[in-house]
């Protein structure tokens, strides 16, 4: 097929997927900023503030593993389908947890809520199934631009549903819901290529030990839990730092969706930058940004603050997380599809859970006050930006690699 032919079908399934991450990925916007709120509500101990985050973030990562196998063998369009009505569940669940005081069905919620976390996850790599080798790039950077539309959506949608009802939060859990619903047929659009049904012929690939031993899929790998667990780490206590700092709710809303913003408007050129100047470079750049963000959050509390950390932290995710994922998508055989990408949104998601665990715990009992603990949460990002550059030098310095690190 020429490839002018398997662009068109790659930028009509561009355009569906882009959809999908603006209308349904608003919940996650939602629901980030007010899961450690709703968690602080209801819990005793502040340290576990940030748990219901936490719960999403494990729903995914558990998730992923088996999601990724079953979407090789029946589809893409089946997992998405399973991921939107983990969404929806999960959305009842939590909204019946904040109704009735009750913490665990706000965890079991927030669990069932990171299966379409994890769904959306492979929104970027079904962008790549029909795309050529030179769309590729683009076709992640564009998906992941769909972000940007649900960075507007789903905090203003929080501002006026917070308070919709006398409990705090069931208003927003209850949209989710309806966003769940509506949005999951959008993913009839999708003209996506059926699974090749498993022969004696079939390749097995590699076993993931081998996969493991490639130097480029393990920086890629590194560099994307890197990026997206530092995010993370930071996000999930911004709305916690800010009320904490006397700030309101509002304000809060407000520096996530300019966080989230800045996360995703970048993908309109992120594609472009790794066609002309390699993965590797923009994911380094990405690792210098989030560095930044860091310093930025130490130097003061104030609103201004908040705002120019969030949005540094959005822009170096982005960099470093498409970087990786680019780099990823041009290291596997079609046939180890569902091996490479369940392990990588699995152990991605693994260390994120992680972060999110630890962002409460560092925010709300590391320090002294809230001030003591957000600098414990920035100062936390540095080792983990030491091992991925440290990583990237280590593949910029493998000669024999050159023609795959993504120079």
């Amino acid at each position: 097929m020429p490839s002018s032919d398997v662009d068109a079908r790659a930028k009509r399934n561009v355009a569906v997927l882009v959809a999908a991450q603006a209308i349904l990925g608003s919940q996650i916007t939602m629901i980030f900023v007010i899961g450690g709120l709703a968690g602080q509500m209801l819990t005793p101990y502040a340290c576990l503030a940030t748990l219901p985050i936490s719960m999403i973030v494990f729903g995914s990562m558990s998730t992923a593993p088996w999601l990724s196998p079953l979407m090789q063998k029946h589809g893409r369009r089946t997992g998405f389908f399973i991921g939107a009505g983990g969404g929806l569940v999960g959305s009842a669940v939590a909204a019946l947890g904040v109704s009735m005081g009750n913490f665990w069905l706000l965890l079991i919620g927030s669990y069932l809520t990171g299966m379409y976390m994890s769904a959306q996850g492979f929104f970027r790599f079904a962008a790549t199934d029909t795309a050529s080798d030179a769309f590729r790039p683009k076709a992640i950077s564009y998906v992941m631009a769909g972000g940007l539309l649900s960075a507007l959506i789903g905090p203003q949608l929080v501002k006026v549903t917070n308070d919709l009802f006398a409990v705090p939060f069931l208003g927003t859990y209850l949209v989710a819901m309806g966003i769940n619903a509506g949005g999951m047929f959008l993913f009839l659009l999708l003209d996506l290529p059926k699974p090749a049904p498993r022969t004696v012929e079939t390749p097995r690939g590699r076993s993931v030990r081998q996969l493991l031993s490639s130097p480029p899929i393990v920086v890629a790998l590194i560099c994307a839990l890197v990026s997206y667990s530092l995010m993370n780490l930071v996000m999930t206590s911004t709305p916690l730092a800010v009320v904490g700092c006397g700030f309101t709710k509002g304000n809060a809303a407000d520096i996530v969706s300019a966080h989230v913003l800045a996360m995703y408007a970048p993908s309109f050129v992120t594609g472009h930058l790794i066609a002309r100047f390699g993965a590797s470079r923009i994911m380094a750049t990405g690792l210098v940004i989030l560095g930044a963000a860091g310093l930025v959050g130490l130097s003061g509390v104030e609103l201004t603050n908040f705002f120019l950390a969030l949005v540094l932290l959005g822009v170096g995710w982005n960099f470093g997380f498409i970087g990786a994922t680019t780099m990823l998508a041009g290291a596997h055989q079609p046939h180890e599809r569902g091996r490479v990408q369940g392990l990588n949104d699995a152990v991605v998601f693994g260390f994120v859970t992680l972060a999110s665990l630890a962002s409460g715990g560092l925010m709300n009992c590391a320090g002294g006050d809230v001030v003591a603990g957000w600098n414990m949460v920035n100062l936390a990002m540095i080792p983990f930006l030491t091992l991925a550059g440290g990583a990237l030098i280590w593949l910029w310095l493998r000669p024999v690699d050159a023609a795959t690190s993504g120079r």
